[in-house]
């Protein structure tokens, strides 16, 4: 943005950013705000944009965390009533703040969480932009935070963001040497949420990611005459992960009745067998995902589901919001977002 001309940002700038350089932080976040709201006023959003963006910036790099983190929120809550719509350019100004700010206390958090709000309102994803959520997602993963970094891939839904969901949890898993032994749980963890989002795409790539490391030699077994082919892994649920995702890519709702009886042939085999695909929890999101690509009505005696609420609400919607809960939905599979990948 030109800082040259009678209606930029240049006389607001030079009255805050020498502030900054002589140690008075707190004077130059007052005029910074001062400036903003005046242009506000006017109408002439762009340049308080800017007079946030680079005030906010240049208090981050001199190590003024409040300072910095409250201009930038209110550089979100500028880009909204602007109606700033979500582009490189207004993304990266984001970007460049939840780097500089620095993972240590609560303000991080405070900018990601407007600017996903921001980018909700402002896009065609629900969950926030999905570029967005990546880089997030792998800033934390970066620094150590697996916890933190999944639910931002999750939400992403792009094919970077699944093979890099797949690194998450191998890292988690190799963490507490839990990678064979729980492999299969760490596959329904991203296909599950990935499924009821309807992104069979990215649920095909983080699979494939995640088998890479787990049995990167494993035998493949063909799947009818399609051409398409599973690993056999020494999981049962990661060999269920991987046909429930093939036996969705199939689904028409209520029209194809082979993969709807393949469907409920598939669950209740893998489910006879006990462990994870057992859990109440695990049962109510298969359901679920009945309903959603097969159409097969719930059972009548449905009961309360924390994950599909979880799932709800980083979905964009509040708890009880999901399948069960709301009027029926279904999902004809789709590439979808996923067609977003940033390879």
């Amino acid at each position: 943005m030109s800082r040259t001309g009678p209606t930029s940002s240049s006389r607001a700038l030079d009255a805050i950013l020498p502030l900054i350089s002589a140690g008075q932080p707190y004077e130059a976040h007052q005029k910074a705000r001062t400036f903003a709201a005046r242009y506000t006023k006017s109408g002439s959003h762009a340049i308080a944009i800017d007079v946030l963006f680079q005030s906010a910036r240049e208090l981050l790099k001199a190590g003024h965390a409040g300072s910095g983190t409250d201009l930038s929120i209110l550089l979100l809550d500028s880009y909204e009533r602007a109606n700033e719509p979500v582009s490189d350019v207004s993304r990266g100004r984001v970007t460049q703040l939840i780097a500089l700010v620095g993972p240590s206390g609560a303000w991080r958090r405070g900018i990601i969480d407007r600017a996903i709000s921001w980018s909700a309102k402002q896009g065609p994803y629900p969950a926030g932009d999905p570029v967005l959520q990546y880089y997030i997602g792998d800033l934390l993963h970066k620094e150590g935070d697996i916890v933190s970094a999944e639910p931002h891939l999750l939400s992403s839904g792009t094919r970077d963001s699944a093979r890099l969901l797949a690194q998450v949890y191998v890292d988690w898993a190799r963490a507490s040497d839990s990678l064979q032994s729980h492999a299969g749980t760490f596959a329904l963890r991203g296909v599950l949420p990935y499924l009821l989002n309807g992104n069979v795409l990215a649920t095909r790539t983080f699979l494939g990611a995640l088998i890479s490391y787990i049995s990167p030699s494993g035998e493949t077994l063909p799947i009818g005459a399609t051409g398409d082919e599973i690993t056999v892994t020494h999981d049962s649920s990661l060999n269920f992960a991987q046909l429930a995702v093939r036996c969705v890519q199939r689904a028409a709702g209520a029209q194809n009745k082979t993969a709807r009886e393949a469907w409920v042939r598939l669950c209740g085999t893998y489910q006879s067998r006990g462990g994870i695909l057992a859990h109440p929890e695990v049962r109510v999101v298969l359901n679920e995902l009945a309903t959603l690509y097969f159409e097969i009505p719930p059972p009548r005696t449905a009961n309360a589901n924390p994950f599909g609420d979880m799932m709800s609400s980083l979905f964009g919607g509040p708890p009880g919001s999901g399948p069960v809960a709301a009027s029926p939905r279904t999902i004809t599979p789709d590439v979808g977002r996923a067609q977003l990948a940033l390879d």
